[in-house]
């Protein structure tokens, strides 16, 4: 099973978050290709991660060819755009949380036990739910984009409260994955940091979740 360490980002006063992630937070590559006959292109995906005693923060780096971005409220379906994801379990539930975001910041987040049971977070989870996010070369994504080819870099850095989980402070680990995909890119791709070894693209399989180890100092 893959493993991930989390550090504790701390003394978070004397810093901002970027600078804190960039000095102590854990890097991640999205880069395992588990279906390359049908879907051969990987963009460059990787970021850091890191955690405080409230929230995970996943800070998600993004260069590629396309940028599509066709859903601009939350709850839409954001898989079809240019998109970023982690999943998380908390271990010995039975239920898996999945957030995925776009590159104007707009957010799938639910919870089931597979994927034909999701259920919506609250909206008061979603308002709970930062998210930071920035185009190079485009001002703030207010309207629809579907720009096929050239390479788009973008980022999106979620804060993603331990509450939302369920949880009341940080877990001595969590259960999960990330994910980049886009299905109704001009280059559609489905890429895991955890290999998914599935006949085809499917990123519902807690069992091959991988492991993130939260570390307390």
């Amino acid at each position: 099973m893959k493993t991930l360490r989390i550090p504790l980002l701390q003394n978070l006063e004397d810093q901002d978050i970027d600078t804190a992630l960039e000095l102590c937070g854990s890097r991640f590559c999205v880069d395992t290709l588990n279906w390359p006959a049908e879907f051969p292109y990987a963009p460059l995906c990787s970021g850091r991660i890191g955690h405080t005693e409230e929230s995970l923060l996943v800070d998600f780096r993004v260069s590629g060819l396309d940028l599509r971005v066709q859903n601009l409220s939350d709850k839409g379906r954001i898989w079809e755009d240019s998109a970023c994801e982690i999943f998380l379990q908390v271990p010995g539930s039975p239920e898996y949380f999945n957030f995925e975001v776009n590159p104007a910041g707009r957010l799938v987040a639910a919870r089931g036990k597979g994927r034909s049971d999701r259920k919506p977070l609250p909206d008061e989870a979603f308002g709970q739910i930062v998210r930071i996010c920035s185009v190079e070369g485009m001002p703030v994504v207010g309207e629809p984009v579907d720009r096929e080819g050239g390479v788009w870099n973008w980022r999106v850095l979620l804060l993603i409260p331990f509450g939302v989980l369920g949880l009341e402070e940080a877990p001595d680990k969590l259960l999960g994955n990330i994910y980049k995909c886009g299905d109704l890119t001009a280059h559609p791709h489905f890429v895991t940091w955890a290999p998914v070894p599935t006949p085809s693209p499917d990123f519902h399989r807690p069992e091959h979740f991988g492991t993130f180890v939260l570390e307390r100092g």
